[in-house]
């Protein structure tokens, strides 16, 4: 699955904030500028029809990340800035916000330019844009996406214009729709996208620098690395750098047992025990082929569970719409190949299932994606507790994890129920 799509996936499924606990860098070239933070909206100088937004969202205080940019991004005079942070910690709704804020609603033509790195991703910017712009009548928006068709000679008063790079250029260069002296606040969503994907970078670049010098310019990203840093060293001056320490996946808060089974059946008997023994909110279980992931799929549906499939042969649409139904508890169990191993958070999640533990093309264990898979059930500092149900064959692959890992997994009988029933309790 490409970081585009993982981004895209994150954005439609966090519709609040994710607590997290974790440190907030800052890294400015003078050490001795004075950097102010805030505890809620209201000391922030926005109209009251965008607070009135920030409310629709569903925001009641600011996330870690938004109490530190959000001063800088609509401070004056305007403020280079790189913020860093994971998914769900609020930074597309900071930097609408920011778009909202310096956007004139008398003024008819476009000040504010966010780029995306795809079509869904841009759309998905202008949604945040219409809730927390929702009473701000006068600002209006409009999309440089593919499909989206403008004339040669068109007059744009839209005052902020979400895009993807190769058509803003287009409506830039080739159509000169728009006249990009006139912005004031240049966005730069999924930064490090942008970089890895190519001609992506190259087109923002170009984008960048028929920029006014004056223009305000905000990147974010979800990491940064050394290209990220570069990147931005190349279009930003002197910006101020905000980062959202990242989160070490770890084994420590999570708890992680293996049966042994005979045979294909028994390990989903197996699962059956396991899954009646506890009081399981929703629990991910992840098969190493969609084949058995539908097999799984099937005879559990058939049992009467709530069952949803994540697999990669679905569209990214169809993936979201799948993960949004159950993060919103409207199916119990997600069965998922490794598509869903990393990047997707969801919150609830405390139990994952191996249905077969991960190994790659010689048979070894595939160490990286035991610990995404595993990881799903202790994001964010929670605790959880990870099972895998295996074949005889399998158990050496196990002792293989406890070394890599220099952790201990403890081996349970799948059929002592009220050794089970003790686990969940």
């Amino acid at each position: 699955v490409s970081l585009a799509e993982l981004s895209l996936m994150n954005k439609l499924i966090h519709t609040s904030l994710v607590e997290s606990q974790q440190h907030v860098e800052i890294l400015q070239r003078d050490p001795n500028s004075p950097l102010f933070s805030i505890k809620t909206f209201e000391e922030l100088p926005l109209k009251k029809e965008l607070l009135q937004g920030v409310y629709m969202m569903g925001f009641n205080r600011p996330s870690k990340i938004q109490e530190q940019a959000l001063p800088l991004m609509l401070a004056y005079p305007p403020q280079n800035l790189i913020a860093q942070s994971q998914s769900g910690t609020g930074k597309t709704a900071a930097f609408v916000l920011a778009m909202l804020s310096r956007a004139s609603a008398s003024e008819k033509y476009p000040q504010c330019l966010c780029l995306a790195p795809t079509y869904e991703l841009a759309l998905q910017i202008g949604q945040v844009v219409r809730t927390i712009g929702k009473f701000c009548t006068d600002i209006k928006v409009n999309y440089a996406v593919r499909g989206n068709r403008v004339l040669k000679g068109t007059v744009l008063e839209e005052q902020i214009i979400i895009g993807t790079p190769g058509t803003t250029l287009d409506w830039c260069f080739k159509q000169r729709i728009l006249d990009l002296t006139k912005i004031s606040l240049f966005v730069l969503d999924e930064a490090d996208i942008m970089i890895d994907t190519q001609g992506l970078s190259c087109q923002s670049i170009r984008i960048h620098r028929a920029l006014p010098k004056s223009c305000q310019v905000l990147l974010f990203s979800a990491t940064y690395k050394e290209p990220v840093r570069a990147f931005a060293e190349r279009i930003i001056p002197n910006p101020i750098v905000i980062k959202l320490r990242e989160e070490e996946l770890t084994l420590g808060n999570i708890r992680q047992y293996f049966m042994v089974c005979y045979s294909l059946d028994e390990q989903y008997r197996a699962l059956c025990n396991l899954y009646g023994s506890f009081t399981i909110g929703q629990v991910m279980i992840f098969c190493q082929t969609r084949r058995l992931a539908d097999w799984l799929s099937g005879k559990m549906s058939r049992d009467g569970h709530q069952v949803a499939i994540l697999t990669a042969e679905l569209t990214v649409v169809q993936r979201a719409s799948v993960i949004q139904r159950f993060r919103e508890g409207k199916e119990k169990v997600l069965i998922a190949t490794n598509v869903c191993a990393r990047g997707i958070d969801v919150q609830q999640v405390t139990t994952v299932v191996n249905f077969g533990l991960p190994v790659d093309q010689d048979g070894q264990p595939d160490f990286e994606t035991y610990l995404h898979r595993i990881g799903r059930a202790g994001r964010f500092g929670h605790r959880g507790i990870a099972f895998s149900v295996v074949e005889r064959g399998a158990v050496g692959l196990v002792r293989k994890i406890e070394e890599y890992f220099q952790t201990t997994i403890k081996q349970l009988d799948p059929y002592d129920i009220d050794e089970l029933e003790k686990l969940a309790a």
